[in-house]
């Protein structure tokens, strides 16, 4: 492993390593920014660039799935090329990328800019992760830094529309992408001085196949998983058929994983029960989170009806929340097992939930999503930690992407499996009104503009009870998952916490657990 000295002898980093931990958090804060401004932008890109529904899709969800393909192949790739070399990498062509959506001429150069941005963000999120794991070697000083790191992750997703409505009244939509530029020139100027370079030189080439077969893999299970948010009932059968195919090729992958030596994505480390648990954690919390934030947000707007800029100040708490668990966690963290303290969150998160399963208006909502956000925050700060930190600081950038994966397939996951679920609840309590009102309570509010007052306000009355109903749904979904996830944590603990995990020295012998 090729590393430059820290600050200070020892474990403990110095005033350097802080240094290059605000290097390695502003992207954070910036990439989430620019994820969750685009939502608001996206109503006047589509006018001037005059994009269909499906083309929509393809703007905010290119960058999705692009991250979610090349995140393992970029995690790994970091152990070996240098970190610090694949995230300035990253950096550039994430800032020249973003100058070119800013300024698309039309609709095929912006969604070609969005995905390889996605290809940027693949590079940049595992580095960063990978590079404070390797900076902080102290178990207390690691902990604080992954938790500030994810503090600006959430916190900037929670500012970005806000930041977008203020850019969008003085300037043009191409300004919501131009945000990331200087902070990502800042990382390219300061980071050769303050990051320290770390790789593996011991790890064997990339394996072409398996990164082929990691993007046959997870591009088919994540565009199956969004299309069947938007698809008809009549029209699940295309979406399924790519999971499964996906989830096929995934088979292939995992079973190639196991007979290389080098392999991409590093399965062995599932055999520590903790570490899997946590992994699971991070996916179905993602799950919980993903589903009722987005029937939250269209409960805003549709229901209660709130512009789309005082939806996102309403939604903040979310993102605000779960910026106040991550940075107090490591407080718990030395009151008590990190473990007890991501199961006592994951409670918390259930008790918030109960709100939304009564939810009748913004106080209510407001109180749910923030106790919700607050209680995942042990898990996203002590979680991540705990598995970048239970495996070599040679091997941080697989284990980063293993815990990244986990996160953008929680996500995925969660905008289909709830959010199909509260569809599920709107169409069987709407089932006798017809058309596209029967859909959607967008279709309701569009068919309401061509019926008398009288019926319109009935059939409006009818679909917000509807929709107000796949809420309640939504939330009693989202309790019982948290639930469960805190009773795995605390099972999976008796066995201790995730403890590292080295290679053993014959050739494929695996790996043992210290």
């Amino acid at each position: 492993m090729e590393h430059k000295d820290q600050d200070a002898p020892g474990l403990l980093a110095g005033a350097r390593g802080w240094l290059a931990l605000t290097v390695l958090a502003l992207p954070a804060l910036l990439i989430a920014m620019d994820l969750t401004a685009l939502l608001l932008a996206l109503p006047r890109l589509s006018a001037d660039l005059g994009a269909s529904g499906t083309e929509q899709l393809w703007i905010s969800d290119a960058y999705g799935f692009l991250v979610a393909g090349f995140v393992i192949t970029m995690g790994t790739l970091g152990d070996r090329v240098g970190r610090r070399r694949l995230l300035l990498a990253g950096a550039a062509a994430f800032a020249v990328l973003s100058v070119a959506a800013a300024w698309a001429p039309d609709l095929r150069t912006l969604i070609a800019a969005r995905a390889l941005l996605g290809v940027a963000g693949a590079a940049l999120m595992p580095s960063t992760l990978a590079l404070i794991t390797s900076i902080f070697r102290d178990e207390r000083q690691r902990g604080k830094a992954i938790a500030i790191w994810a503090t600006c992750q959430f916190a900037g997703g929670a500012f970005g529309p806000v930041l977008a409505g203020i850019l969008l009244q003085h300037f043009w939509w191409g300004s919501v992408f131009l945000v990331a530029v200087p902070v990502m020139v800042l990382l390219l100027v300061a980071g050769p001085f303050v990051l320290p370079e770390f790789r593996d030189r011991s790890a064997g080439r990339i394996d072409p196949v398996s990164v082929g077969l990691s993007l046959a893999a997870v591009l088919p299970v994540v565009y199956g998983l969004k299309q069947l948010t938007i698809a008809g009932a009549h029209d699940k059968v295309t979406p399924a058929l790519t999971i499964a195919a996906g989830a096929g090729v995934g088979v292939a992958f995992v079973r190639r994983q196991l007979k290389l030596d080098s392999p991409l994505l590093d399965l062995r480390l599932l055999r520590n029960r903790p570490f899997t648990a946590i992994l699971a954690a991070l996916v179905f919390a993602g799950i919980a989170m993903a589903g009722t934030g987005l029937m939250v947000t269209q409960y805003l707007q549709s229901v209660l009806g709130h512009s789309p800029l005082a939806s996102a100040l309403l939604f903040a708490p979310m993102g605000l929340g779960v910026a106040a668990g991550t940075m107090t966690a490591p407080m718990l963290a030395r009151r008590m097992r990190p473990s007890t303290a991501i199961a006592s969150g994951l409670a918390v998160s259930a008790l918030g939930c109960l709100p939304l399963t009564v939810a009748d208006g913004v106080p209510a909502v407001m109180a749910g999503i923030a106790l919700l956000a607050l209680g995942t925050g042990p898990l996203f700060a002590l979680g991540t930690g705990l598995v970048v930190g239970s495996v070599p600081p040679e091997r941080a950038g697989s284990a980063a992407s293993m815990s990244e994966t986990s996160n953008y397939l929680g996500g995925s996951l969660g905008l289909a499996v709830i959010g199909v679920a509260g569809a599920f609840v709107y169409r069987a309590r709407m089932d006798g009104a017809g058309g596209a009102a029967s859909r959607t309570i967008a279709g309701a509010v569009a068919e309401s503009h061509r019926l008398p007052s009288a019926q319109a306000d009935e059939l409006l009355g009818t679909a917000r009870a509807a929709f107000t109903a796949g809420v309640h749904v939504t939330g009693l979904i989202a309790a019982v998952v948290f639930a469960g996830l805190a009773v795995l944590i605390a099972a999976s603990a008796r066995g201790g916490a995730p403890r590292e995990v080295v290679p053993v020295e014959e050739r494929g012998a695996g790996y043992a657990v210290r």
